[in-house]
């Protein structure tokens, strides 16, 4: 939040409201919906409080969505069965939405450890412009005081107590003095063994034992936000550089908070900004599993464009992923919007052979078939998990003995895993130890 209010970044506070499509593609309706998402959010704060209390009676084998059915079988009895199941299936299928929290189902969510997945306390915003200028303001003493070093692949470290450590990059072997990797928990999982001589038992598996999430995101621009059944004229149309440039770095869905003032800015005046489409259970169909929409046309002043940005995750993120690796790039624009249509073509005013409705581009991360990336997003705690807790911080600690640190989101501070924010105070936090030790 200081980065940003210091660089001038653009954030963005969504409205609460949001749009929801079931598995047969009609609206539920939008008085139904405040009580799904409650029922939902309340669930999920008994389980980081259940989870916290009891972790270490909870099996490993039990997950968020196990602690989801129980609480819900337990809801509307002052109902009649037909809504009372209608209402509590809704909510296991809101329940879905968190896999674009973590970067996986629901279903693997370790109970156990959920604890380790509640939020930094206060603001969430959304960065409705993009990490640049964030990314410039840190970089800059690196830029101007180090010798950096860019496409350049690190292929082995070698280091021993009391010694310098030698790095072996490109094919050429140098020395330093401290080591600190800040790969990605992924990458990390897949290359011990550039480690010489091996990593510790306890650190490798560890690094292991940390589940690696694959969310993906999505954004499918169109000639015109067709959907702003309210506005109508606000962020209907941008310029071809800023359609072209989407802010591949946003955040993960941000959780829905109200303004300062307790009012939904702007409620009026646009589409909500999340739509939830249930879709199918069957991942052999187009429009499987739940996918999470974002209207960018809501987004303030110039950071406006006609745009939707899908979240996937999981089996969603791999299939598109493989869609993505396989098209060849004059055809994946078309195949992007081919199988992300059955999702839009449900959105308010849309009409198949209307130019407006048109989508004109689609662009994935794909992070899922990312080597650099560990082909995934962030660090996850899923079922079967043992000591999580113990595995963070024993990365956190990484071997100071041979002079090899390790940083980044898998070692922030346990109520800032899988964030931005974490992976930064990650990195200022090895600094101050090395500083602290060569002092």
């Amino acid at each position: 939040m200081a980065l940003a209010s210091k660089t001038g970044t653009v954030l963005h506070d969504w409205p609460e409201r949001q749009v929801v499509f079931d598995s047969d593609g009609s609206r539920i309706p939008d008085q139904d919906v405040p009580e799904i998402a409650e029922g939902f959010w309340g669930i999920v704060a008994d389980a980081f409080k259940y989870s916290a209390e009891n972790t270490k009676n909870i099996p490993t084998s039990r997950s968020l969505m196990d602690f989801v059915r129980e609480q819900v079988a337990e809801k509307y009895k002052d109902e009649t069965e037909e809504v009372a199941t209608k209402k509590r299936v809704r909510v296991c299928r809101e329940a879905e939405m968190w896999g674009a929290f973590v970067g996986s189902a629901v279903q693997t969510q370790s109970l156990k450890f959920f604890w380790l997945e509640e939020c930094i306390e206060g603001e969430n915003p959304f960065v409705a412009s993009t990490y640049q200028k964030i990314l410039k303001e840190i970089a800059k003493p690196a830029i101007e005081g180090a010798d950096l070093r860019l496409a350049h692949k690190v292929t082995g470290v070698k280091s021993q107590e009391g010694e310098k450590v030698v790095v072996e990059v490109n094919g050429t072997k140098e020395e330093f003095d401290e080591v600190i990797v800040t790969s990605p928990l992924g990458w990390l999982q897949s290359n011990r063994h550039i480690f010489e001589p091996p990593l510790p038992p306890r650190l490798s598996d560890a690094i292991v034992n940390i589940s690696y999430g694959t969310l993906d995101r999505v954004y499918i621009t169109f000639e015109t936000a067709f959907w702003e059944t309210n506005g109508g004229e606000a962020g209907a149309q941008v310029g071809q550089e800023q359609a072209q440039a989407p802010n591949t770095t946003a955040t993960v869905a941000p959780r829905r908070q109200p303004s300062k003032d307790g009012q939904d800015e702007g409620e009026d005046e646009h589409y909500p900004g999340f739509t939830l489409f249930y879709g199918s259970e069957d991942y052999t169909k187009p429009n499987a599993g739940i996918h999470n929409a974002m209207n960018l046309a809501a987004l303030p002043g110039s950071c406006a464009h006609p745009s939707l940005l899908f979240y996937i995750f999981g089996e969603a993120s791999t299939k598109v992923s493989n869609l993505v690796s396989t098209t060849p790039a004059s055809e994946l624009d078309r195949n992007l919007i081919q199988h992300f249509q059955p999702y839009f073509s449900l959105m308010p005013n849309y009409l198949a052979e209307d130019p407006r409705c048109r989508a004109k581009a689609g662009f994935a991360t794909n992070w899922a078939s990312d080597e650099l990336a560990g082909y995934g997003s962030y660090s996850t705690f899923r079922t079967g998990l043992e000591r999580g807790d113990e595995d963070i911080e024993c990365m956190r600690h990484g071997m100071p003995e041979r002079h090899i640190w390790l940083a980044g989101e898998h070692t922030a501070p346990f109520d800032a895993l899988g964030t931005v924010t974490g992976a930064y105070w990650s990195g200022e936090a090895v600094a101050r130890r090395i500083l602290a030790l060569r002092a």
